[in-house]
């Protein structure tokens, strides 16, 4: 029913202001209850809502008086009936205000759609072969607490469709599956994007689809979801996802490559200059057919930049590489080259948990330690000034090429990171 149905003067006279919060007591009385016509409203009426009040419902046995009243919705119901109006309460109240809501309804049919989402992506995450992975719960709690299928509205079953297609086809051999958190790329983030939702740019970041991915791999690594672009594309990378070619690098410190080429020469150039060299995965595959090293050259290794820009003030001629922590993608296809070309490239590492596992995964895929023995860390614990000492978090890892290491870690529960190391450090590179 619209304003139009009710009779001008009747509309002018329930639309008055002193009825106002009789109707919208009514209003949210029949909202909270399924629209039944049914039980009282408790509103205060003045002189002149009273007398409108009186003259509507025309008992005059029971003249509505003003103050506190209490007024029964059947009865109003069956006035309006009887009147000009000749509508009951709800139609008369949608003349004056617009449509009612019935709340319980739209409740039912809320929880109803988010039920049916849960399930969506219940069984998108098991077509991706993922319904037992361990790290599942925590993912569904962390999307769950966020509303971030609540806030995606419509589009919300779409963007777990896209997720779900997106993690079926990067699961396999990543960290989601417990592979290896640092795999080497095997999509590019636009090609994945048009294999998984059919638009390039359906991963991007303001996409939903992207969000459930990159929390679906921070909850795989036991790390909060991103909260930066360097953090998402971490993550991507972990996924075996490069995100682009060129902002992720790896820091290489007097590396000369042989050869004849233009590359080659500028890198020589380069580090006869003591300049340090970003590489990124752009310029690696440029020079894809191009040596990196010579076959048993020496070349070092670290996660601490820190440890490079010693090197570089200090002048030692190299080569050394800096992967920055866990390596991305260009770190990664660094050490592949380096490998391939049959350098020896030694790692070293912080020597605390994090820092173990980074070693471990580099020294699986053909490095071999640097000072990372049992002895080099109780060596490093002694060298420690008391005061500055950092106890070891987080859970133990392993360490095979050496066992008495994570033991010795232990029982010593320190922390020791390599810029605490430089002068021990620095006394390898020539």
């Amino acid at each position: 029913m619209t304003t139009a149905a009710l009779p001008q003067r009747l509309h002018t006279y329930l639309a008055d202001p002193s009825l106002r919060p009789l109707w919208s007591a009514v209003r949210r009385r029949l909202e909270s209850n399924r629209l039944t016509v049914g039980g009282t409203v408790t509103v205060e009426l003045d002189g002149d809502a009273a007398t409108r009040l009186s003259g509507l419902i025309g008992d005059p046995r029971r003249p509505v008086r003003p103050g506190r009243a209490q007024i029964r919705l059947d009865v109003l119901d069956d006035a309006l009936r009887r009147s000009a109006a000749a509508a009951g309460l709800i139609s008369v109240l949608t003349a004056l205000d617009g449509p009612l809501t019935d709340r319980a309804a739209d409740r039912e049919q809320r929880q109803a759609a988010q039920t049916h989402l849960w399930a969506l992506l219940d069984a998108r995450l098991g077509a991706a072969g993922l319904a037992e992975a361990g790290w599942l719960p925590a993912f569904l709690d962390g999307v769950r607490r966020t509303g971030l299928l609540t806030r995606a509205g419509d589009d919300a079953a779409e963007a777990i469709d896209h997720a779900g297609a997106a993690l079926r086809e990067v699961a396999a051999d990543s960290v989601l599956d417990g592979g290896d958190p640092i795999p080497e790329p095997r999509w590019e983030l636009a090609e994945l994007a048009g294999e998984a939702t059919g638009d390039a740019h359906g991963l991007d970041d303001d996409r939903v689809a992207a969000a459930l991915v990159l929390r679906a791999a921070a909850a795989a690594a036991e790390e909060p979801a991103p909260s930066s672009a360097a953090e998402r594309r971490t993550l991507w990378e972990r996924l075996g996802v490069t995100t682009d070619q060129v902002s992720g690098t790896v820091l290489v410190w007097g590396l000369r490559p042989p050869g004849q080429g233009r590359w080659a020469a500028m890198m020589r150039e380069r580090a006869a200059l003591g300049l340090v060299t970003h590489l990124t995965v752009q310029e690696l595959r440029a020079v894809a057919g191009q040596p990196l090293a010579a076959a048993g050259q020496p070349v070092h290794a670290c996660e601490n930049p820190q440890v490079l820009q010693a090197a570089a003030r200090a002048g030692r001629v190299g080569p050394l590489v800096c992967f920055a922590g866990n390596p991305a993608s260009a770190g990664l296809q660094l050490l592949a080259r380096l490998l391939g070309d049959g350098a020896r490239v030694a790692y070293h590492g912080d020597f605390d948990w994090p820092g173990i596992r980074i070693t471990g995964r580099l020294l699986e895929r053909g490095a071999v330690p640097w000072r990372m023995t049992a002895h080099d860390y109780a060596d490093a614990v002694q060298r420690l000034p008391a005061g500055s000492r950092l106890e070891l978090s987080g859970p133990p890892a392993p360490t095979p090429w050496e066992p008495d290491l994570a033991a010795r870690m232990r029982r010593a529960g320190t922390a020791v990171h390599e810029e605490s190391l430089l002068p021990t450090l620095l006394e390898d590179l020539l």
